[in-house]
Parts: structure tokens; sequence; C-alpha cells
């Protein structure tokens, strides 16, 4: 969450704002039944996370998807995409969406490799500024 708020500020990111972005943005639904949270590792070291939360019946958002710089390139992404996608698909969720902003341009780019298509505001987050969609099984 410090590099994602460090880039809002466009400046280290003091530990007060770091703070205020995991109070504004919680993840305490990121657990069954209402969603998954996901950590990655190499070699025993953490390197990515990622959410999926169940926001009804059809619909998954995709949140918190995060790699640490070190690792971007080699496929943690996309693996991490790979797992909180098929938890969605088995809970039976056919759309999966996100929000996320277009200074985070690695995961923007991987998203749209990903086959998301950007889509119309669906939410007022008032950190973003580009919004994805992806359907499955249609």
């Amino acid at each position: 969450m410090t590099e994602v708020a460090s880039r809002w500020y466009g400046r280290p990111a003091e530990d007060h704002e770091v703070a205020r972005a995991l109070s504004e943005e919680p993840a305490t639904d990121l657990e069954d039944p209402t969603g998954c949270f996901a950590v990655a590792y190499v070699r025993g070291t953490p390197v990515g996370v990622g959410g999926v939360r169940f926001v009804d019946e059809h619909i998954a958002e995709l949140t918190k998807v995060f790699t640490v710089p070190s690792v971007r390139g080699l496929g943690i992404g996309t693996a991490m995409l790979n797992h909180l996608e098929r938890v969605a698909v088995a809970k039976g969720r056919r759309t999966i969406r996100l929000d996320t902003r277009s200074d985070l341009s690695e995961a923007c780019q991987l998203y749209e490799r990903r086959g998301y298509e950007r889509v119309a505001p669906f939410n007022d987050a008032q950190y973003s500024d580009r919004w994805y969609l992806r359907r499955y099984g249609e």
C-alpha cells in the first residue's frame, strides 16, 4: 500500500497517509464466504497479494492486487489473477470487475493483456480513474 499511496502523492507516502488509505479501502470482506485473499511467495518470501470480493451472486471484484517491483515481469501477477479468477468462477461469478488508476501502468497493462475491457465507472472510488470488466462463460 505504501508504493500505491506514494504514486498517488507523487512522493514517498507518510505513515498516516498509508493508514488513511487502508482505512478508506478495508479488506475485511476478503475471506470466505464474502471473498478471498491470496499471498504469493517466492522462496518463502511474500512477493504479491490479491483479493477478490463477491459483490453479488453474479459479480466478483478484484482488489489489492500487487506485486513487489523486484518480481514484476516474472508472471507472479498473472498467476495471482489466474488464481483469483478461478476462485470467482468456482463460486459462480461470471463477471469480474475492478477499478484502478492509470498511473499504476503495470497493473493496467496486465489487466488489458488478460482480456479486461475498460468500462464506464461502476462506483465513485475517489482514487480511481479506470474501470475494467471481464466476462466468463457467456
